[in-house]
């Protein structure tokens, strides 16, 4: 490797997620507005019919994407029905980036609410099979008040 030459590339962290989509465009459009996506690059593919890669930038983070592959056995979590992959986003304000979300076509899975770790957050589904819980954190907690917290919550979680 040349020595100016950094091996992770300006803007970037160590793990940057990938999303395999059945649209890359129109989730790039959606995240724009659902949460103030920045688009980096878009790449079509080679056939003109869809797109190779694209990337964008939400807050401090890259995400990258691309339209699915079945003959290559990538498949879109809309094509495999949902995805156990799911984003955690922090922001300045969640109430209001929640609402942004919703409002963009993202449907609630979980309204925005002060959770036992010190964090208020809820969590949307995309219109596109992925899940995203948005997050801002408003108490630092000892490890104690945390497993206090969580212990109280899933017993009354048991409970409904």
């Amino acid at each position: 490797m040349k020595p100016n030459i950094k091996n992770i590339p300006e803007g970037y962290h160590v793990v940057t997620p990938c999303l395999t989509l059945k649209d890359s465009r129109k989730a790039v459009a959606f995240y724009e507005k659902a949460f103030a996506a920045q688009e980096l690059e878009v790449f079509p593919s080679p056939d003109g019919k869809g797109t190779m890669h694209a990337t964008i930038r939400i807050g401090d983070s890259i995400l990258m994407m691309g339209d699915e592959r079945p003959e290559c056995d990538c498949r879109s979590a809309e094509s495999l029905g949902g995805s156990p992959i799911g984003m955690y986003i922090y922001v300045p304000d969640v109430d209001a980036a929640f609402k942004q979300a919703v409002e963009a076509g993202a449907t609630v899975m979980m309204p925005v609410e002060d959770m036992f770790w010190g964090d208020r957050c809820g969590t949307l589904k995309d219109p596109f099979g992925y899940t995203w819980t948005l997050a801002m954190h408003t108490r630092d907690l000892t490890e104690k008040e945390i497993q206090e917290g969580a212990r109280s919550f899933f017993t009354t979680a048991a409970k409904s």
